[in-house]
């Protein structure tokens, strides 16, 4: 079988993953309880009305001493109010990013209906945007619309390509609306930069690619190992975890990757984020089983 039909095909998977994505949202509930306790004894009412006897004087002293304590306990349990609802968001969170590891890479149920996918691009520089153009050329351009393009800060060339690419199918389509949009974002590490002074960029990164994910929110991820993929797909398996979008994240490893993934696929591939993981080699499908085998791109 062709290279194109196996991609092709390995792509018609995101037609299983939108479906629940109301359902995901709505499930990510956290309950927070408050009962209050209302015990209010005045004794010293009541005693006005008993007779002034040692045996009331005792019942009284008692039944006061009594409210102080119940007072304490419910003191005590007030004050662990904060704690036991930090345990309770804690252990629903820890389950929910369970729940979402499990079913990233699943069918979330089918549409009776095709539909059109939001598209976020991750271009990089040199060799990543040239494979990420033959890429794309075998997708459906009708069903992966609208298309948002993200290269580095310091790349000028990758969105210019993507420029030129886009056009060409505007005009083979005969589309004139406006179907794909260009943005730059902070790179989380230049090449050859030292990993102490990468922490602070890639925290700045992280920030810039928040913003620009709650404001694009895709359906889709594609991306094939330059490191600022790593913050978009880091909030977009955040956004999963919170209900707020459900992304299917497709990472295709450089084919410059024989014998061992790339940083970036090695973060992805260990943390389970990325729903689908393709190699170029059958040595890198053998030592990573999870990756899906698609021959090579170039």
């Amino acid at each position: 079988m062709p290279i194109t039909v196996q991609i092709s095909n390995s792509l018609r998977y995101l037609d299983f993953k939108t479906s629940n994505s109301n359902f995901l949202s709505q499930s990510f509930l956290i309950i927070c309880f408050n009962n209050k306790i209302l015990n209010q004894i005045f004794y010293s009412d009541i005693s006005s009305y008993l007779p002034q006897n040692s045996c009331t004087r005792n019942f009284v002293e008692k039944a006061q001493e009594m409210e102080k304590c119940n007072g304490v306990c419910f003191t005590n349990l007030s004050s662990n109010h904060p704690i036991t609802c930090f345990m309770a968001f804690t252990t629903i969170m820890l389950f929910r990013v369970l729940y979402v590891i499990y079913r990233t890479g699943m069918p979330l149920g089918k549409r009776a209906t095709p539909q059109s996918f939001s598209t976020l691009i991750v271009l990089g520089s040199g060799g990543h945007t040239a494979e990420m153009i033959n890429l794309l050329l075998v997708l459906q351009k009708d069903r992966f619309t609208p298309r948002f393009y993200i290269a580095a800060a310091t790349d000028n060339m990758s969105l210019q390509k993507a420029l030129v690419l886009d056009n060409s199918f505007a005009a083979s389509s005969g589309f004139k609306g406006i179907s794909a949009e260009f943005m730059q974002i902070y790179r989380s590490r230049e090449v050859g930069q030292s990993y102490v002074t990468s922490v602070w960029t890639t925290l700045v990164a992280i920030a810039h690619a928040f913003w620009l994910m709650i404001k694009i929110r895709p359906q889709v991820v594609l991306c094939n190992g330059p490191g600022t993929c790593i913050p978009l797909c880091v909030i977009a398996f955040f956004f999963k975890v919170a209900g707020i979008r459900w992304s299917s994240i497709f990472y295709v490893e450089s084919i410059a990757r024989v014998k061992r993934l790339s940083l970036s696929g090695l973060l992805l591939y260990k943390l389970r984020i990325a729903d689908q993981f393709f190699v170029q080699w059958p040595q890198l499908q053998r030592k990573y089983p999870r990756a899906h085998y698609v021959g090579c791109l170039m």
